[in-house]
C-alpha cells in the first residue's frame, strides 16, 4: 500500500459519489506527491477534515480493482475483498457467514488467530445458546435479559462500556400536529425517559442532554434538558391549542428496544389526549418512509462515523439534509442553518464549541427531536478471548488483529 493506492482510493471514491463519499467535501484533489506522501487540497475549509479520514470510507482498496469491470469494481467488490488489513476475506455466504484468514501481504505484526468465522445469527436467542455451549466466542446484540442471564454463566464475560450511541425519537417537524413547536415541547415533557432506562434498559444508559452526546466534545450541558413533567406537558399543549389529529409512529424490529419504546412513548402520550397510532414495517419500508417524510414519529439509533460533532449537528439539523441524509425530523431553522455553516468552516475549536452551544439551545428549546438516551454497549464473550478492544463509535468493528485465544 503506497501513496498511489490512497490517490486512486480516494479519487475512485468520490468519482462514484456514492454513500461514503459523502464524508467528504466536494471538489476535493488527492494527489500522490511522493511514494509515501499524499496531498490534499479542499475548496474550502472543512473543519472535521481530519477527523473523516478515520471514518470507514477512507478505507484504501487495492488499485487493481479498476480491471474488474466497468464500474470501477463495484460489483466485484460486493463479493470480494481488496483491502490491506490484517486479514482477508477467503469464504462468504450471503446471510450466512464471513470467513477472514490472515493476510499474507499484510505489513504489520502477522495476526495470531488463524480464522475468524463471523456467523450471522438472526435469532438473539440462538446467538446466547451458540455462546453458552462454546460454539461462538461474541456474541453482539442481545436483549437485556439474556445478558443478564449470561452475566452468571460459567465460562462467559458481559462486558459494559460507554458508548457514544444514542437512540432518540423523529418528530416530523413538517406535519400536524408536529409542526406546532409546543406539541412538540408537550411530547418532549411527556415522556418518561428516567423509566424508559430503568424499565427497557434495565438501568443501562444515560438520559441525552440535547444532541451531542457525553464523550464528545462541545456538548452544551446549559441547554433545555426536558424531564417527565405531565403538567408541562399540558400546559404547552394548551398553548398549543390542543391536537387532534392522528400521529403515527413508525418501528421496525431492527432494534429489540425499539417496540417497547414505541408502546411506551403510545402510552405516554395517551395521557394528553394525543391519538398515536403505532405501525410496525419492515427496516427498509421504514426508511423509505424516513426518506418521504411520511409519518409523524419514528425511532431512530445514531453512531457517529468520525468524532467530531459535526455528526451530531450538521446531519440532523442542515434543512439541506432532510431526510436519511441526516435530518429525519425534517426540521428547519434558518439561524441554525447559518451557526452550522460557520462551525464547518472555522479551525478554531473553541469557537466551533460555541456556534454549536449555541445551535444546542435553539433545538432543544423547539424539540426538534425527542433526546431518549445514550446507551451502554454490552456484549458477551467467552473468558478465553483477549485483545478485544471496543470502539465507541463504531460498535460493529472489531480489532480482530489484535485479538487472541487462551489455549
Amino acid at each position: 500500500m503506497d501513496a498511489a493506492a490512497v490517490e486512486y482510493s480516494f479519487n475512485r471514491l468520490m468519482d462514484l459519489g456514492r454513500g461514503p463519499s459523502e464524508a467528504f467535501p466536494g471538489g476535493m484533489k488527492v494527489e500522490a506527491t511522493g511514494d509515501m506522501q499524499v496531498t490534499f487540497t479542499l475548496e474550502q475549509p472543512f473543519a472535521p477534515f481530519l477527523y473523516t479520514l478515520a471514518n470507514n470510507g477512507a478505507g484504501i482498496v487495492n488499485p487493481a480493482v479498476e480491471g474488474k469491470g466497468g464500474d470501477r469494481g463495484t460489483e466485484w467488490l460486493s463479493a470480494n475483498s481488496a483491502g490491506s488489513g490484517a486479514y482477508m476475506l477467503t469464504g462468504w455466504e450471503r446471510g450466512q457467514n464471513l470467513v477472514l484468514e490472515p493476510n499474507p501481504n499484510y505489513g504489520g505484526t502477522t495476526p495470531e488467530i488463524e480464522k475468524i468465522r463471523v456467523d450471522i445469527i438472526a435469532e438473539a436467542s440462538a446467538r446466547r445458546l451458540k455462546l453458552e455451549a462454546g460454539d461462538v466466542h461474541i456474541a453482539e446484540s442481545l436483549p437485556v435479559d439474556q445478558l443478564d442471564a449470561l452475566g452468571s454463566t460459567d465460562g462467559v464475560e458481559v462486558q459494559n462500556y460507554p458508548s457514544l450511541k444514542v437512540t432518540y425519537l423523529y418528530l416530523n417537524n413538517k406535519v400536524a400536529p408536529l409542526d406546532n413547536v409546543d406539541v412538540r415541547r408537550a411530547i418532549s415533557a411527556a415522556v418518561d425517559y428516567q423509566g424508559i432506562i430503568d424499565g427497557i434498559l434495565d438501568g443501562n444508559g444515560v438520559q441525552m442532554h440535547g444532541p451531542i452526546p457525553e464523550g464528545m466534545w462541545g456538548q452544551n450541558k446549559n441547554a433545555t434538558q426536558y424531564s417527565y413533567d405531565l403538567a408541562s406537558a399540558k400546559k404547552a399543549l394548551d398553548v398549543a391549542g390542543g391536537a387532534s389529529e392522528e400521529i403515527t409512529f413508525l418501528y421496525s424490529d431492527r432494534d429489540p428496544l425499539w417496540e417497547p419504546i414505541a408502546i411506551a412513548t403510545q402510552a405516554y402520550l395517551s395521557q394528553l389526549g394525543l391519538n398515536v397510532k403505532l405501525e410496525k414495517l419492515a427496516n427498509a419500508t421504514m426508511r423509505e418512509r424516513f426518506d418521504t417524510g411520511e409519518f409523524g414519529i419514528a425511532t431512530g439509533n445514531w453512531s457517529p462515523d468520525f468524532a467530531d460533532p459535526y455528526m451530531f449537528t450538521n446531519y440532523w439539523f442542515d434543512s439541506k439534509r432532510h431526510g436519511l441524509a441526516g435530518n429525519r425530523s425534517w426540521y428547519s431553522n434558518d439561524k441554525v442553518d447559518g451557526l452550522l455553516q460557520q462551525a464547518v468552516v472555522s479551525s478554531d475549536q473553541a469557537e466551533r464549541s460555541a456556534l454549536y452551544g449555541e445551535l444546542q439551545e435553539i433545538v432543544t428549546d423547539e424539540a426538534a427531536y425527542v433526546y431518549l438516551f445514550q446507551k451502554d454497549y454490552r456484549i458477551a464473550v467467552r473468558d478465553d478471548i483477549a485483545g478485544f478492544v471496543f470502539n465507541p463509535m463504531l460498535e460493529d468493528i472489531f480489532n480482530f488483529g489484535d485479538m487472541s485465544l487462551s489455549d
